[in-house]
């Protein structure tokens, strides 16, 4: 049985920035969780960061460039928190690889977890298309991520892996 990596916002614990959580009420996180098949990781604070802590946004670029050193995770106030981000991404990829995951479900448009946008840098609101950091690390080791919108995506892609009997 696959087991999934799943940002602990998702899950309810109360691990991002504002102390909140995003807890997501679908069957299918619910039915991983009873199963058993849920590694539960939050990367900045697995990273090294408080709760709560200071808004960050990846400015320069997203999570590749930050990786790649052309881009850098920053709070509102200009404190440079890239470190913490690698740190945190280096982490879960760890923790996937250690549990044998292949498929993440992250929290969309977080600096470390978006999947398909991220915030632009300008602490405005606004999105654009792009990963964050922990996201950008695992697609990098093969793992797939899917956002919380796309989780029946998610489910899609869990099954065919373990359809396939596609090894390890």
């Amino acid at each position: 049985m696959e087991r999934i990596l799943v940002s602990a916002c998702l899950l309810g614990r109360r691990v991002r920035y504002d102390g909140g959580a995003k807890p997501v009420g679908d069957e299918a996180v619910g039915r991983w969780r009873d199963e058993g098949r849920v590694v539960v990781f939050c990367p900045e604070v697995s990273g090294g960061l408080p709760v709560p802590r200071p808004a960050a946004e990846i400015v320069g670029g997203d999570g590749a460039d930050v990786l790649d050193g052309v881009a850098r995770v920053l709070t509102e106030g200009g404190e440079d928190v890239s470190r913490h981000f690698v740190r945190g991404a280096r982490l879960a990829l760890d923790a996937a690889r250690g549990a044998g995951v292949r498929v993440a479900l992250l929290k969309e448009s977080s600096p470390s977890c978006g999947s398909l946008r991220v915030h632009d840098g300008r602490f405005a609101g606004a999105r654009v298309p792009g990963q964050g950091v922990t996201t950008a690390l695992l697609r990098r080791a093969g793992i797939r991520v899917f956002g919380e919108d796309r989780i029946a995506e998610a489910v899609a892609c869990l099954r065919e892996l373990e359809g396939s009997g596609a090894a390890r």
